[in-house]
């Protein structure tokens, strides 16, 4: 992601950053952190010596978009609800709604100084290490599923009732309206994922995207100090949330980010069955019943999503370079949400 339309307006931005007591005399400086198809996201420094501050800066990207896609705005606002919850997150300082100043919507928080952790099989750390690394994100998952969302004022930050339902049918309706042909594993769990729906339903505030890499440790702790990239989150089922970082277990390193067929006791690593049930020790929800519909529903919409990227390689808009390639791992990834489906049928 690059090119004048992602360069801020530096000069413009740090007048009105000190307008707003956010940053100090002297030139501010810009960064792009992050790119992909999300939304652009910078650090922005202000300042010299002890006077700097270091800000993060997260605005929608231009151009047409999907009028749900890119919404900084509840980003903003579920973080600056978190606040004050066992869920850590960045300090939100300043949203603002105008496209006069950066040609789109954004939003200003901390700058946390930590570690972004790709790989999860964690190389160059210890058992010890891995393993408490795992707990952490265990305990945080379980705080976010804990989080009186009503008290927090976001009782109106998404539907409540049949998460899974609706989402199925989103990606379903995406993916038969693309031209890009879909493998017989899609189709098949298009069809099967409706038709058994389990019936337990339960609505908490979900991330939607909760994974290793968006997640930020403390520089040299197994702590938490921010959980990142909120533009997915809204209420849902907490067993889908979890089910989706829990796809790891299933996909292999060479498909997509994942940990399945590693020696994990070498490792220190959980098994998957050890991490539902510190998530249930915590929780008391217990998702053997349904666990293996849970993941076949998750394969099946990271499937659909990078779908999407196929389809948009094939259209010649994706931005991303390696578009093609990883496009081309939606029908590897249904394939093994199909295996998923057949497990939970064969239980």
């Amino acid at each position: 992601m690059s090119g004048a339309k992602y360069t801020l307006p530096v000069e413009a931005l740090g007048e009105y950053l000190r307008a707003l007591g956010l940053a100090g005399p002297g030139p501010l400086t810009s960064s792009m952190l992050a790119g992909g198809q999300s939304n652009p996201t910078y650090r922005i420094s202000t300042g010299e010596g002890s006077g700097r501050r270091d800000y993060v800066l997260r605005k929608k990207p231009p151009g047409t978009l999907i009028a749900s896609a890119h919404a900084v705005d509840r980003e903003y606002r579920v973080q600056k609800a978190l606040a004050d919850s066992d869920v850590p997150v960045p300090r939100m300082l300043h949203y603002c709604d105008s496209d006069a100043l950066l040609g789109t919507p954004f939003y200003v928080m901390e700058f946390l100084n930590g570690r972004v952790l790709v790989d999860q099989s964690l190389p160059g750390m210890t058992s010890a290490e891995r393993q408490a690394i795992y707990r952490e994100m265990n305990r945080v998952i379980t705080a976010l599923h804990g989080v009186d969302y009503r008290a927090l004022g976001l009782s109106d930050y998404g539907r409540e009732g049949n998460y899974v339902g609706r989402q199925i049918r989103r990606w379903s309706q995406q993916c038969l309206a693309s031209t890009v042909p879909m493998n017989d594993a899609m189709h098949r769990l298009m069809a099967w994922l409706p038709e058994h729906l389990p019936a337990d339903d339960e609505t908490t505030l979900v991330h939607g995207d909760y994974r290793l890499d968006n997640l930020l440790f403390h520089p040299t702790e197994p702590r938490i100090i921010g959980v990142l990239d909120w533009e997915l989150s809204t209420l849902g089922h907490p067993m889908a949330d979890l089910a989706y970082q829990c796809m790891a277990w299933r996909i292999p390193p060479a498909l997509w980010r994942g940990i399945g067929g590693l020696d994990l006791a070498a490792l220190g690593i959980p098994e998957e069955s050890q991490y539902l049930a510190w998530y249930g020790a915590a929780t008391g929800r217990d998702a053997q019943g349904h666990w293996d519909y849970y993941i076949a529903y998750n394969l099946f919409r990271m499937a659909a999503i990078l779908h999407g990227v196929a389809q948009r390689a094939a259209d010649g808009s994706a931005t991303a370079l390696d578009a093609v390639a990883t496009g081309a791992k939606a029908g590897p990834m249904a394939e093994l949400g199909w295996q998923a489906a057949q497990r939970f049928m064969a239980r």
